[in-house]
């Protein structure tokens, strides 16, 4: 028989999204629809550990949906990797009567939730939330579409200028394992080149390709790269490569960095982070544990917290063909 769960406990861990706080507010407003207290857990694994709580009501979560970051805070905690560590944030899960957690974050937050509830058999339900979109099980993460928007903003505002100067612009963005956002930014951007993890695209190829920009008359061109292609050891290699074998080029590099994270969610963000928190939360009251919830073929479904870590994501195939014409 499933514990009857009259208390759940809500944390964010690993690196923040835009939605994240949207999940939040719906995690404890769906609590405050069923009748069940909700406790916010600052920085995540580690405010477990410390016992860092507090309740929240739904007027408690006023105003957040808009706001990008997390309101409860994010910090990656060495101590939970350690059994001691578990044990600690365990006792001070059943001291504050927390029966249940809705974990938000990716791949480690995960894990942890997973390795959590095997020692302790305490009901876990995750919330896919990371701007680069690489988790196993659902189309879209929270953040994933708000950075999109993020990037193609920037990379338009990039072209201005390189029109203006008949530059070529190598523009960086997150993405160490998964190309994502390059490609689709990258098609929704108008991008010359795209380069991802996924697809080893070759310097030659890439000369080439820039050579082929300049000759059909494009007087400036757009490279969007993601930060874990493996055609340079870096992108300011890269630049250097392409200035020594295509003098004729004027070459700019532009790092998004950490301004792709940040932002005000998009509609599309908080909608879906409405729609998985309700899903986690009512997950749980009906006896369910060890799932992340997601959306398949637009649907909220779950998927096993051990696939959405393992399972890999892989990158549309039909979107390369489609930014290869858009190239022409």
């Amino acid at each position: 028989m499933p514990k009857t769960i009259k208390k759940v406990g809500v944390l964010t861990s690993g690196g923040d999204s835009p939605g994240m706080n949207a999940a939040i507010r719906s995690v404890v407003r769906t609590c405050a629809y069923h009748n069940i207290e909700c406790i916010g857990i600052y920085r995540g694994y580690q405010g477990m550990i410390e016992g860092d709580f507090k309740e929240m009501g739904p007027r408690s979560v006023n105003n957040i949906v808009n706001k990008g970051g997390t309101i409860l805070k994010s910090a990656r905690s060495l101590e939970f990797k350690t059994s001691e560590g578990r044990k600690k944030a365990h006792e001070n899960l059943t001291k504050a009567g927390i029966d249940a957690l809705v974990v938000i974050g990716g791949d480690g937050t995960f894990t942890g939730g997973l390795l959590f509830n095997t020692e302790f058999n305490f009901p876990v339900m995750g919330i896919p939330g990371t701007i680069d979109n690489d988790i196993f099980g659902t189309s879209h993460t929270l953040g994933y579409d708000t950075a999109l928007n993020t990037v193609v903003d920037v990379i338009d505002k990039i072209r201005d200028t390189a029109s203006s100067h008949n530059r070529l612009f190598f523009v960086e963005v997150m993405g160490r394992d998964a190309g994502h956002i390059a490609l689709n930014a990258g098609i929704g951007a108008g991008a010359e080149e795209i380069l991802i993890p996924e697809e080893d695209l070759g310097l030659d190829r890439l000369l080439e390709s820039l050579q082929k920009s300049k000759a059909s008359g494009k007087s400036s061109s757009i490279v969007v790269i993601a930060e874990g292609d493996k055609i340079g050891k870096n992108v300011f290699e890269l630049k250097d490569y392409v200035e020594a074998n295509l003098p004729e080029y004027d070459v700019r590099v532009s790092v998004l960095g950490h301004m792709q994270r940040g932002g005000s969610p998009s509609c599309f963000d908080r909608v879906l982070a409405s729609r998985l928190g309700v899903k986690a939360v009512e997950s749980l009251l009906e006896g369910k544990s060890n799932y992340m919830v997601g959306l398949q073929n637009d649907k909220v479904a779950l998927t096993p917290l051990e696939q959405a870590i393992k399972g890999k994501t892989m990158i549309d195939r039909e979107l390369l063909r489609v930014s290869d014409i858009m190239s022409t």
